[in-house]
């Protein structure tokens, strides 16, 4: 079976995993048959064969996903959002800090199932422990809003639907764990070597960054400059590892070569883990090896497909995985696109400069759906920022690999390698912080929708593949379609609220620009509000209103989001009667001086915002106020809600009952 095949057999399988509704599971299937009947009507036995696979293909993927098992804990929770327990669990990881840095988490195999257990401070305890726990197991929200990150949906894809707040903990068994100790004296040893930074770094080469602990503002950094990928282990650090044995191993005999390739590609799959991308690396390896050593030609767009069917097959759910996603898209540039388009750059550059940029600019080419899609932005300076750190990476992954191989057999040896590769790796921190430093280093575009981000990615391909050329006015109108949809989105009025327990966000937007108005102020609420401007194509807010009655001290967060930055002090609210905090197309101001009730104008709307009762009684004293919606911070009772203006239901906001978090959108 070729490539159309198997891409035929992948696409069965993606029905069948996307979270899609049975009807349109059901209608693109039977799209995707009729299309298999018209184009292999010629070739019966391949069209035959393909009727009876691709309905088990699209079954596997809807059967596949994780799925609760009876004895999971989460039914002990059946009447209740958390319960208190004791019981046994152990370890699958090593605790990490969260992104907060207030505590620790570690997935962890309860009786019935998995769970997060969430500990502070963190213990020291490792992978592979049986721990006596007792704590608060709890449910976990999902998240409430699309563009925000939840917990529930991280941990769905482990199979995980708990989380369990660790409150005392005790030892029971330590179980032996080589490979996790392996890892950990590697990293420990690079990070002595040349600090958490450039350390850290170089222990990302080896183990990954999933695997090692690395500075948040460094992961930042390399995401910013659209060098992500060297730190996440792939293909590109299996190759070096796997070229540079090669080389040693090639006047071998070939059963020594089988034997040093395999050994390379085993090590590399224990030491990074098996993550989508690493076990993606490590099939198509195996599989080209195999073939360069049988003397047969390799088809790459066939072994790439085989490979992904293959981890597919076996677990489904990597299909919604970030970084599988992102893998397979770049590899797939590589294979289509990089040698075209290196061709078609000699005429304009030298031989080696064409070389080297091909490769980057048909990676970040086939990435651009999805990174719009995930995140909303794209690293401006990822072409020049690969060019300009590739010569050092190679090297680096190099020697870093060198490194752990001699803190493992001689380390007197790793520390004199050490001295020759810790400047080299400061240097490459330097440089991926001052790109990532450069003005417009992320260019927020904001998230596409699935359906948009679909249509991009046809209207690249005749671009991305020569082949398709003769498609490219079409793709072009697509192109353009897309563009228009987007533009008309980010310039349209809108007003956005989001509700997460105590906290909420009211974001307002007219003409591209936006303001944000938050109900508290601390880091957590301003870290959202920058996933909410990420998500929305918003560089920075023109202004911020916090309505935290005793706000703590603003962290450095809200000076990145933001140049005006107003909240009360001593309990005093933010404005006084009669003040307006506004920008083009954009105000708010306050109505009345005993309380935090407002007045907000969002291009064509005006709002009234009503955070609690007290500002619902001074709203009540305003006679003429008239407004387009309005928004209370509680639930009015019903003789309340009988003195509520005469608007339509959907522009009267109130938190709904028994629920902490949503969003609503005017």
């Amino acid at each position: 079976m070729g490539a159309v095949g198997l891409g035929v057999l992948l696409l069965a399988l993606a029905i069948g995993v996307l979270p899609l509704s049975g009807p349109l599971k059901l209608g693109l299937l039977g799209a995707l048959l009729l299309a298999v009947v018209l184009g292999l009507r010629r070739r019966p036995r391949l069209l035959v064969l393909l009727l009876l696979v691709l309905p088990l293909s699209c079954g596997r993927g809807v059967l596949g996903q994780p799925h609760q098992a009876p004895s999971d804990p989460v039914h002990r929770l059946a009447g209740s959002a958390r319960e208190p327990v004791t019981l046994t669990a152990q370890l699958l990881e090593d605790p990490r800090p969260d992104p907060s840095g207030q505590r620790c988490r570690a997935l962890a195999q309860l009786p019935g199932g998995r769970s997060e257990l969430q500990f502070s401070p963190c213990p020291a305890v490792r992978m592979g422990w049986r721990l006596q726990l007792d704590g608060m197991l709890r449910k976990l929200p999902p998240a409430p809003h699309p563009l925000l990150s939840g917990s529930a949906e991280r941990l769905q894809r482990r199979e995980a639907w708990t989380a369990l707040d660790v409150q005392q903990w005790q030892v029971l068994q330590r179980a032996p764990t080589p490979i996790a100790d392996l890892r950990r004296q590697i990293g420990l040893a690079l990070r002595q070597a040349g600090g958490e930074r450039a350390g850290g770094v170089l222990s990302a080469l080896v183990l990954g960054s999933a695997v090692s602990p690395l500075p948040q503002e460094v992961r930042e950094a390399f995401r910013a400059a659209g060098l992500s990928h060297a730190l996440a282990a792939s293909g590109f650090h299996l190759s070096v590892l796997l070229g540079a044995v090669l080389v040693i191993a090639r006047p071998l005999p070939a059963a020594l070569r089988w034997a040093l390739a395999l050994g390379a590609m085993g090590i590399f799959l224990l030491l990074a883990g098996a993550q989508p991308s690493v076990v993606r690396a490590v099939l198509m390896g195996a599989v080209a090896f195999g073939l360069q050593e049988c003397g047969r030609r390799s088809r790459p767009l066939s072994v790439l497909l085989l490979c992904l069917l293959v981890m597919l097959l076996l677990r489904p759910a990597w299909l919604l995985d970030v970084g599988f996603q992102l893998s397979a898209a770049a590899t797939a540039g590589l294979i289509l696109t990089a040698r075209p388009l290196e061709q078609q750059l000699r005429g304009v550059a030298p031989a080696w400069a064409a070389a080297a940029m091909a490769v980057p600019v048909a990676a970040s080419l086939w990435t651009i759906p999805l990174q719009l899609l995930h995140f909303g932005a794209l690293p401006l300076y990822a072409v020049p920022a690969n060019l300009l750190v590739g010569p050092l990476l190679t090297p680096l992954t190099l020697g870093a690999m060198a490194m752990a191989a001699l803190a493992l057999l001689c380390p007197p040896l790793m520390t004199a390698l050490g001295w020759l590769l810790v400047p080299v790796a400061h240097v490459l921190v330097w440089l991926v912080r001052q790109l990532a430093a450069l003005p417009l280093a992320q260019c927020q575009l904001g998230r596409l929708s699935p359906w948009l981000a679909l249509a991009s990615a046809l209207g690249l391909l005749p671009w991305l593949v020569p082949q398709l050329r003769r498609w490219r006015l079409w793709a072009a109108l697509l192109l353009g379609c897309v563009a228009a949809a987007q533009f008309h989105l980010l310039r349209a009025d809108q007003l956005l609220l989001v509700e997460d327990g105590s906290r909420q966000w009211l974001l307002a937007r007219h003409g591209g620009r936006a303001a944000l108005i938050s109900r508290r102020a601390d880091g957590l609420s301003c870290s959202r509000g920058a996933q909410l401007a990420q998500g929305l194509g918003v560089q920075r807010f023109d202004w911020v209103l916090s309505l935290d009655a005793l706000p703590p001290e603003p962290p450095a967060c809200w000076a990145a989001l933001t140049p005006t930055l107003l909240a009360g002090q001593n309990g005093s609210p933010p404005l006084a009667r009669g003040q307006r905090l506004q920008s083009a197309g954009l105000a708010v101001e306050a109505v009345s001086d005993t309380s935090q009730a407002l007045l907000l104008a969002a291009g064509r709307w005006r709002w009234g915002l009503l955070p609690d009762r007290q500002a619902w009684w001074s709203w009540r004293e305003q006679p003429g106020l008239a407004v387009d919606g309005l928004w209370l911070g509680f639930r009015p009772r019903p003789a309340e809600q009988a003195a509520l203006p005469a608007l339509p239901p959907a522009r009267l906001w109130w938190p709904p009952a028994g629920s902490a978090s949503g969003w609503r959108q005017a």
